[in-house]
């Protein structure tokens, strides 16, 4: 039976959706009407976004590390200092952009850029600590049943729109049989005669080759995504 990963897939997904963010923000024509405060906007959730998945790992999964492995704990403390203070840059940075003259927004967008991108590089390294320091502490010193457990008390905290968004956000940036196996047991644990309708909501996301090849690994007819 495969480890439990408490950081894997979530990781996987944010560094999709950062890298994205990042490609688009830097070729995005902010001249255009609404533009600038568009791509502001996406920043400042982007930062609210990863404050509160900070937040869900220290209530559902830090105090546990912290108990077992102090020692791996401390290594992600020391990476939170870097990365607030990056966080605070890039809201600064985006609450500014929709102020600055037409004549001087390239070079804020420019700044904007180079401030999401600072942010990258102290998520990546926090990130890189979760998965190369703190998961295996875990493995190593807490058993099967209380990462399940975690896991467990997490998905029972969401909400149904918020376990919906966290599927979207992160089934595109998987592999394809991982993809196919999070969906299925979402299927099955949907309200009788509603497994269609969960299977178009959290396909909702995917590139029109990876929902083909989903609903071919899941063996359902591709045509059930309709609505």
């Amino acid at each position: 039976m495969p480890k439990i990963d408490l950081y894997r897939n979530v990781h996987m997904g944010q560094r999709a959706r950062l890298f994205a963010l990042a490609t688009e923000l830097g070729a995005a024509d902010v001249s255009h009407s609404g533009a600038a405060a568009e791509q502001a906007a996406r920043c400042l959730a982007m930062t609210r976004e990863l404050r509160e998945h900070a937040d869900h790992e220290d209530t559902f999964i830090h105090q546990l590390l912290r108990e077992r492995a102090p020692e791996a704990a401390d290594a992600l403390e020391a990476e939170h200092v870097r990365l607030d203070a990056a966080f605070v840059a890039l809201d600064e940075r985006a609450r500014t952009l929709t102020g600055v003259p037409a004549e001087d927004l390239p070079e804020a967008q420019h700044a904007l850029y180079l401030a999401l991108n600072e942010v990258i590089s102290a998520y990546l390294a926090h990130l890189h600590a979760e998965e190369t320091v703190a998961m295996p502490a875990l493995w190593q010193y807490a058993g099967a049943e209380e990462l399940g457990a975690v896991m467990a008390a997490f998905r029972a905290s969401r909400t149904p729109e918020q376990a919906l968004t966290d599927l979207r956000r992160m089934l595109p940036a998987l592999p394809p049989a991982p993809r196919a196996a999070i969906v299925r047991d979402v299927m099955a644990a949907a309200p009788h005669g509603q497994a269609d309708r969960t299977l178009a909501a959290v396909s909702g996301t995917l590139s029109p080759d990876q929902r083909h090849r989903l609903y071919e690994d899941l063996g359902v007819p591709e045509v059930r995504a309709a609505g």
